[in-house]
């Protein structure tokens, strides 16, 4: 079956959000959708079919110091104000469609990366609570997040083990992809000193999570590159749209992520047949 896989990258997938808008517009729905980060965060607004409930949540609250901003390290231990962003606004201001959700056929993946072993987890989306606990766990960025736990295990970001899950749906047999990226072609990831000092950090207590820090540069680039391969070897079973120049992770100015969803948005339309082809046998 055709697999929609979803890089992260905090605001950066404001442009995944535009795609995403554009294949609801469409009438796409993919029947497997795989992602880490905010990039799945997001998507769960394409599964509960509600277009435009990213933008809108971005406009409204971006610089709402209640959603991002230092002075929720003294409430939650995170930068983001996380009773916040995963209840008041989808349980209350911008309420999340349950019913629409719990009628999606398909699968979905939300990548998490277990503190103890370091080792990535894809646990199945659809056993999504109302705390969004999964969620809080796939966009838990070591020192911007603290650990969440769940099921009895401690979870950081998915995308310190797999950026991009393109190799998970491989292995569970998809071959055709259309895989969202949120930095541009050409760039190559390296180590940064923030990384190192967080990897530091936390190695005390999750020596095994450090080690996958301070690899995660080698994993992203080896990841992208596959992703070229794949588009090479199998031109049309392979669509993958990425924005032309680089977008700010905690990018602030609205006008710019209008502008970056607006980028997702035409980008997904210019590339509608190669998308709809994705489907046909």
């Amino acid at each position: 079956m055709p697999a929609l896989i979803l890089e992260g990258g905090t605001m950066r997938p404001i442009f995944t959000c535009g795609v995403l808008d554009a294949l609801l517009d469409n009438d796409i729905m993919f029947d497997y959708v795989s992602g880490v980060s905010a990039g799945i965060t997001y998507a769960f607004s394409y599964l509960s079919k509600q277009r435009g409930r990213n933008l809108g949540i971005f406009l409204k609250y971006r610089n709402d110091k209640r959603y991002l901003s230092l002075q929720n390290y003294k409430t939650c231990k995170s930068m983001f104000g996380l009773d916040f962003v995963f209840d008041e606004v989808p349980n209350k201001l911008s309420p999340f469609d349950w019913e629409t959700f719990r009628k999606y056929n398909g699968k979905v993946f939300v990548g998490v990366t277990n503190a103890k072993t370091g080792q990535i987890e894809y646990l199945d989306g659809k056993n999504i609570d109302k705390n969004y606990t999964m969620l809080r766990a796939t966009c838990a960025i070591p020192y911007y997040f603290p650990g969440i736990e769940l099921n009895g295990n401690t979870y950081y970001d998915g995308g310190l083990a797999d950026s991009i899950p393109i190799k998970k749906s491989l292995q569970d047999g998809n071959q055709k992809h259309l895989i969202i990226l949120t930095r541009p072609d050409g760039y190559f990831k390296k180590t940064s000193l923030t990384t190192h000092a967080a990897a530091k950090r936390i190695s005390r207590k999750y020596p095994n999570l450090a080690k996958t820090m301070l690899n995660r540069s080698k994993m992203y680039n080896e990841t992208t590159a596959l992703c070229k391969e794949l588009k090479k070897r199998k031109p049309n079973d392979t669509v993958i749209l990425q924005p032309p120049h680089k977008l700010k992770s905690f990018e602030s100015d609205l006008s710019v992520l209008k502008d970056s969803y607006d980028l997702g948005y035409k980008m997904a339309i210019d590339n509608l047949y190669a998308i709809k082809s994705l489907f046909k046998d």
